[in-house]
Formats: C-alpha cells, sequence, structure tokens
C-alpha cells in the first residue's frame, strides 16, 4: 500500500519504461510458471495497455492490432482481454468500459482505481484497509466475495493544478 502523500505512478512525470519492463517481466515469469499461454497477441496487448497510464476499449486496441497485423475482428481483442484479465495482468474498468494493465499481477489484490475524468489517467492502488473492511460487512451477512474492484471518478493531481494555472 502507498503511502497516503504519495501521488500514485500514473499521476507524475516517471520511468515508464521501467514501470511496464518490470510488469512484462512479471507477466512473463508468472505465465511460464503457471502454465498460462501468453501469446503473442495476448503479451501484445498487455504491451498497449502497458504504454499509458490509461484505460482503453476493446476496439482502440484492435484498431493498434490490425495496424501491427495481428488482426481485425473483435474476437482477436476480446479473447486476448478476457485471457489477461482472467490471469490477472490487466482488469476491466467497468465505467469506461475499457481496460488497463495491473501493475501488481503477482499480488492477490482488491484493486482501488482513481479514475480522472478530464484525462483519463487510471491509478492503480492496493488499499488492504478498503478491502478488510468490505471482506469483514460480507462477512457479517455470510456473503463470500470473489472479486471486487473499487472505481473511483475525480480529477487528477496533474489536471487539478492546470485548473489552478487557468485565468478565470
Amino acid at each position: 500500500m502507498q503511502p497516503v502523500d504519495s501521488v500514485p505512478t500514473a499521476f507524475t512525470r516517471h520511468d515508464h519504461n521501467g514501470c511496464c519492463g518490470g510488469v512484462l517481466d512479471t507477466a512473463d515469469r508468472l505465465a511460464r510458471d503457471e502454465g498460462l499461454r501468453l501469446t503473442p497477441v495476448r503479451r501484445r496487448v498487455l504491451e498497449i495497455l502497458l504504454e499509458h497510464h490509461r484505460a482503453m476499449g476493446a476496439y482502440d486496441l484492435l484498431e493498434r492490432l490490425g495496424q501491427e497485423g495481428f488482426g481485425t475482428q473483435p474476437p482477436v481483442a476480446y479473447r486476448a482481454l478476457e485471457f489477461l484479465v482472467d490471469s490477472g495482468f490487466a482488469h476491466r474498468i467497468r465505467r469506461l468500459n475499457a481496460f488497463v494493465a495491473c501493475h501488481h499481477p503477482n499480488e492477490r489484490h482488491s484493486p482501488t482505481f482513481f479514475i480522472c475524468t478530464r484525462c483519463n489517467a487510471v491509478a492503480e492502488a492496493s488499499d488492504h484497509t478498503i478491502s478488510s473492511a468490505l471482506d469483514a460487512s460480507a462477512l457479517q451477512i455470510g456473503f463470500h466475495i470473489d472479486r471486487m474492484n473499487i472505481e473511483v471518478a475525480g480529477i487528477c493531481p496533474n489536471c487539478h493544478e492546470a485548473d489552478k494555472d487557468e485565468p478565470d
């Protein structure tokens, strides 16, 4: 869990190749260790999702895949996305009907997504305080949680600063 006063990587300037390379290396290792087939198209979809800290729709991904010779039929993208989500390498952001790469694929977690409504940047945070509280509430009523994603819409620090810099 990140300290409360730290800004998520998605909202800061950083060595993007470093954060993406680490996730790809982890995904490759996990797929190999778990006997999962991270095919070229599945790996390329993950790479595309990792290019920016933004959620992408299936048709945006399909357009990129088509340009790169992977095919232009919707099942190409949807099958790859389904595999990535089921394997824990990506998450579906329901609010945006889009997908984002998981930056913690080696951890079992219940992510909270902070989605900027201006620039569509998406930061993933694993705050165990929230998931623990929901687990406790579920336990009280005999409910068994299979999966939870929390989506929070608002303004990222970059867009907030830009708003303050604009004249009235």
